[in-house]
This record gives C-alpha cells, structure tokens and sequence, in this order.
C-alpha cells in the first residue's frame, strides 16, 4: 500500500496469474500523481518479485519510490489486512454469489463504501502502527 500524504484505498480484482505488468502500471500511476519520492510498503507476495518489477525499477524507476517489504507474516504491520477483514466480516458479511462476475460485482460496491469511511481506513492504519 502507498501511503500519500492523502492516503486512499485503491482495489483491484484479477483472475490471471501474470499481474506483473499491472503492478508496473499501477507503480507508473503512483509517479504520476504524486509528486516527489513515495515510499511503498508491501508484503512479500511473489508479484512483488517479479521479473516485470525489477525492470522497471532497473529502468529507472527506482529513482523516485523506495519499495519496502512487510516482514514474513506480519499482518499487525500491515494495513491492507484490517481494510480486508472490514471488507470480508461487514461489508460482505453473508453475502452468497453466484459466480465470480457476481463476486467481483458485489466486491466494487462493498469497496466503494468503504472509500468513503474515511476515519475508518484510518483506524486500519493507526492500528499498524502508522499515522496519516
């Protein structure tokens, strides 16, 4: 997760293995929008890893974001676990779909409320151990 001077929450929902090239585009995205060096803090999924990521980085993008890695299992450390058990145990508490369009559906609207709970998502935060 990045974490601006106005933090947010951005989801993306992908049923395809190779998401290397999204996370470029996605780390592309944050150079724009954010002026001056970014800090990305992350946990250690393979993704994070691959070989999509180190070129970009070789090619210079490195030159601005400094991409930090969670511990092992850390998830007291990470953020994004509490906005994933907010959106798993409230905002889709019991919720039967039927098919994963419907899921994925169903997953965008949930986020959208929660985008909107922003003393919430701060919570998520404050109890990693971050402030905003």
């Amino acid at each position: 997760m990045a974490l601006p001077q106005k933090a947010g929450f951005s989801c993306k929902c992908k049923t395809i293995r190779d998401i290397g090239p999204d996370v470029v585009r996605f780390l592309q995205l944050l150079l724009r929008e954010i002026p001056g060096k970014i800090l990305v803090i992350w946990d250690g999924a393979s993704i994070h890893r691959c070989q999509a990521i180190k070129d970009f980085l070789a090619k210079g993008g490195a030159k601005r974001i400094r991409l930090e890695r969670l511990p092992g299992y850390a998830p007291e450390l990470n953020p994004q676990e509490g906005v994933w058990n907010l959106l798993k145990r409230v905002e889709l508490h019991n919720l039967c779909c039927l098919d994963l369009q419907h899921i994925e559906e169903e997953l965008l609207h949930a986020k959208e409320r929660l985008r909107h709970r922003k003393a919430t998502l701060s919570q998520c935060y404050a109890h990693a151990g971050y402030s905003l």
